[in-house]
């Protein structure tokens, strides 16, 4: 086989080596789905991304996004990372400033601030439901959360593509101090069909407003740096109870400080409550993929 274009990035990161690496294989419908499971297991990175030729008329581009484990239909940091390499690559024509990114969870709208040699990506995220709370699993979520301190919120499941517990803890030195049970985790998240489980407390200090952090055990991701869809779910999560923080429904979530990754997630919820996320993007790895 002719080597496949790759690259490898950090986003949601203001620097190389911050944020959440994703690894990205650009001319994606030279593999089937079991190579692309394959390949993703190889990379070991939380995510690994292909992106292939739209099948819908109004798409720029399509994604595939892989886990070592399973397809997800959405994640957060492997969209705004694939609306990058899209326009890195010529998948799409620069100076677009508005795309239209084709996955499993639907047609999701993106759009593109340029700067100097720069441009920064934002996605629409799929519209998130909360699907219960402690009533489905109890014993497993009593057990998954019975060192934290526990917030003002319920403790609940929410559905935008991949479905994440979210846990709201007392305050930030509360998510920052954490030492989660992993294996109580992975049993609850594997009962429920969830991908991980994502605490997080409000937090006004080093030019933030909420600090999350994300466990997917069960993945083989025992802390994921940095987690886009978690916190688009955390935000209409928060939208919902009317308590967005920051002004005119911006703010910033930190995530991955204490795996060293210090990742910035610009979170905008809008006059019709969908949530944006979005955030830097480096370009770490280009190179060639012979698979």
């Amino acid at each position: 086989m002719m080597p496949l274009r790759y690259l490898q990035m950090d986003v949601f990161a203001a620097r190389p080596g911050a944020g959440n690496a994703l690894g990205a294989v650009i001319e994606g419908e030279r593999f089937d789905p079991l190579r692309m499971q394959a390949f993703a297991a190889w990379t070991n990175l939380s995510e690994t991304i292909f992106l292939l030729p739209p099948t819908a008329a109004e798409a720029d581009y399509r994604v595939r996004i892989f886990t070592p484990r399973q397809e997800l239909p959405f994640a957060g940091h492997p969209s705004v990372g694939a609306a990058w390499a899209a326009i890195d690559t010529g998948l799409v024509l620069p100076g677009k400033t508005r795309l239209v990114q084709e996955c499993a969870a639907g047609l999701l709208p993106v759009e593109i601030e340029y700067g100097i040699d720069r441009w920064m990506p934002s996605v629409r995220a799929p519209l998130a439901r909360r699907i219960g709370g402690a009533e489905l699993a109890p014993a497993l979520l009593d057990a998954a959360t019975r060192n934290m301190r526990i917030g003002a919120l319920e403790r609940a499941l929410w559905d935008n593509g991949p479905l994440w517990w979210l846990i709201e803890l007392a305050d930030a030195d509360s998510v920052r101090g954490l030492r989660p049970d992993l294996a109580a985790i992975a049993a609850l998240t594997e009962a429920t069909g969830a991908v991980g489980l994502a605490v997080h407390a409000a937090d006004a200090r080093d030019g933030h407003h909420l600090v999350v952090r994300a466990f997917c055990p069960a993945d083989s991701i025992p802390e994921d740096p940095v987690t886009g869809s978690a916190q688009a779910a955390i935000g209409a999560r928060l939208a919902s109870a009317g308590r967005t923080p920051g002004r005119d429904g911006i703010y910033v979530g930190s995530q991955g400080r204490e795996l060293g990754r210090d990742g910035r997630v610009t979170v905008r919820v809008d006059a019709r409550n969908d949530v944006w996320i979005g955030g830097e993007v480096q370009l770490v790895i280009r190179g060639e993929v012979a698979w």
